[in-house]
């Protein structure tokens, strides 16, 4: 097995989005090819990719094609400070800001059925809240079809322009659906219910008679359920023993995409819709191994584009194409230097934590690793709280493994994907029983026979980055060292500084993280920083200074806080990164300062103290 550089990992081109050309000819996506992400496009039948935008500073996205003509939407923050805009590319490479103005944050949200305007939300008129404007496609010139003075999350609109679906968070596990009839400016309650009850909507069908959402009620599972905007009749449509992801039609209303997150992974299906109402399942090409994920149709649904992602494989554009039953991959993402059987495929684990709740996990075990030979170990928490480690390919990962690190994906209580007991035991208990299941993964490694138990770390980024600094505080004798990348130290601070925009959810945060008002003792008593004397272990500390989400001042103060005590830290600070590492240069250095970090305080001897260590 050969051993590769942070610099060949990173030399694997990052791809997302697909917009077909009017004349279906193209595809637009966005790739990091250059170092940063960037605009492009791709011929249907294959080629060379062409750079329509060439930022070297700041992080550029596409986002659609217009429907009747070569021009592009694309957009942009500054730095990572996630105030998107959104922009017009001309096809003479001219941009213009279509949201200008200081500190708002725009979103693309659509077309028109015939293409002749757009809808785009930005929070301009109250930076809390976003409303939705219909823009026309020509002159630009632009209409407010709804102010969102109540705060709500802004859902789909309804292809007659008639409704426009809003969503209502009172907890991470309880919401509600409302309705927004255009025509007669009123606001309708869809759900009203008991209990704690997830609703959400998610598309309205192509004769604007139905809202399809996703609920709980009646089952540990999100299911997909249809509304009739008429009789108000709701019905069950769409269910799996696994939560239904999300549900989405074809620009002409033909197909519908459905995603299911299953033990881990993305399984995706598609309907083609017959008399306006049957469904049939569309058999899926036969593909190389991996998930297909982001399906996107031509305007008359005769293309379908999509990406294909595995553990060992980034993703791959494909293209597929209805006539002829052909489909043609058209980039290969990973570095040719590369072997893929040099990497690692990904396992689905599960072990008892200390109360018996069956964590799951996504492991991914060393070529070398044997009884004869045992290697170190990373517990990979991911962000949220309620995220979820999935299988697909990850280069951080892969990078540690190739380089000789087991690393369990672990999904502690409070995941997503695993129904909504398992998702709410989190609960205002963060800091606690959450990191004990961390704590209790070390016992499952150690029980696996080629894992050394002495050399066990944690690394996670923004609440995994959190639940790093746990460990390492509430539990300073669980593991080696600690990589936190932007984590919260002080939950006080982090709760009353989240982004603005983010009041709609504001209170289902409180609900599930505490009240740094009425809660401020628990919130102190769970808060890394006020504990950082009891911190004994290496840390490594990586932060982005545009961060919206979880402020520098955060990193800074709990750096300070550890080094007081004569502990060894490491920080590395990115001026030009927010709440996440887009450019290719500081990857290539945050993973290289990781490795190196790793391999200094975990894989050295394991017999040196921290000071002499530091000496």
């Amino acid at each position: 097995m050969k051993r590769y550089t942070i610099e060949q990992f990173m030399a694997t081109t990052s791809i997302m989005g697909a917009s077909f050309s009017a004349d279906e000819e193209r595809i637009l996506f966005s790739s990091n090819e250059s170092g940063i992400f960037n605009a492009y496009t791709l011929p249907v039948t294959g080629g060379t990719a062409e750079a329509l935008t060439c930022s070297a500073s700041d992080t550029t996205f596409s986002v659609s094609f217009f429907p009747h003509d070569d021009r592009v939407l694309i957009t942009r923050d500054y730095h990572g400070d996630e105030n998107y805009h959104l922009f017009l590319l001309a096809p003479d490479g001219e941009e213009e800001d279509l949201t200008p103005g200081e500190k708002l944050k725009a979103q693309f949200m659509g077309w028109s059925p015939d293409g002749q305007a757009f809808y785009v939300a930005t929070n301009e008129l109250d930076a809390r809240f976003f409303d939705v404007y219909r823009y026309d496609a020509e002159t630009f010139a632009r209409t407010l079809l709804y102010r969102n003075h109540q705060g709500f999350d802004l859902g789909p609109i309804s292809r007659d322009e008639r409704w426009i679906a809003l969503n209502r968070s009172h907890t991470a596990s309880d919401s509600d659906i409302y309705l927004f009839d255009v025509e007669k400016r009123e606001v309708r309650h869809l759900t009203p219910h008991e209990g704690s009850i997830s609703f959400h909507a998610e598309t309205f069908d192509s004769t604007s008679r139905k809202l399809f959402f996703l609920t709980t009620e009646g089952s540990e599972f999100k299911h997909l359920c249809t509304y009739d905007l008429t009789s108000g009749v709701v019905c069950d449509h769409e269910s799996a023993e696994w939560d239904v992801m999300y549900t989405y039609f074809s620009y002409d209303g033909r197909f519908r995409v459905t995603g299911i997150n299953a033990d881990g992974s993305i399984v995706v299906r598609v309907v083609e819709i017959e008399d306006g109402e049957r469904e049939k399942p569309v058999k899926l090409p036969a593909l190389p191994q991996g998930e297909i994920r982001g399906v996107v149709f031509s305007q008359n649904s005769t293309r379908m584009a999509f990406y294909v992602n595995g553990d060992r494989s980034p993703d791959n554009l494909f293209v597929h194409d209805f006539s002829t039953g052909q489909f043609r991959q058209l980039t290969q993402s990973l570095n040719k230097e590369i072997d893929p059987s040099d990497l690692v495929e990904a396992e689905v684990v599960r072990f008892r934590s200390f109360d018996g709740m069956m964590i799951p996990s996504i492991y991914y075990k060393p070529h070398e690793a044997s009884g004869t030979n045992k290697v170190p170990a990373i517990v990979y928490v991911h962000g949220g709280p309620g995220g979820q480690t999935m299988r697909g390919y990850n280069a951080q990962i892969q990078y540690l493994v190739n380089h000789g690190y087991a690393v369990l994906g672990i999904n502690n209580r409070g995941s997503s994907g695993y129904g909504k007991t398992f998702f709410t035991a989190a609960n205002r208990k963060h800091g606690r029983e959450p990191l004990w299941d961390c704590v209790e993964a070390k016992t499952f490694l150690a029980s696996l026979g080629y894992i050394d138990h002495e050399r066990i770390g944690i690394m996670g980024a923004s609440y995994g980055g959190y639940m790093t600094l746990a460990a390492l505080a509430f539990r300073p004798e669980a593991f080696k060292v600690g990589v936190d990348i932007f984590g919260v130290s002080n939950w006080l601070r982090t709760l009353e500084s989240i982004p603005v925009y983010w009041e709609s959810v504001r209170k289902a945060i409180y609900d599930e993280i505490g009240d740094p008002v009425a809660d401020i003792d628990f919130l102190v008593a769970t808060s890394p920083l006020f504990h950082a004397r009891e911190i004994r272990k290496p840390l490594l500390v990586i932060q982005g200074v545009n961060d919206p989400r979880v402020v520098k001042a955060e990193s800074d103060e709990m750096v300070e806080a550890v080094r007081k005590h004569g502990i060894p830290v490491e920080y590395i600070v990115f001026p030009d990164e927010g709440h996440s590492f887009t450019k290719k240069k500081n990857q290539i250095e945050a993973n290289r300062r990781i490795l190196e970090f790793l391999d200094k305080y975990l894989k050295g001897d394991v017999n040196k103290t921290a000071s002499q260590v530091e000496k």
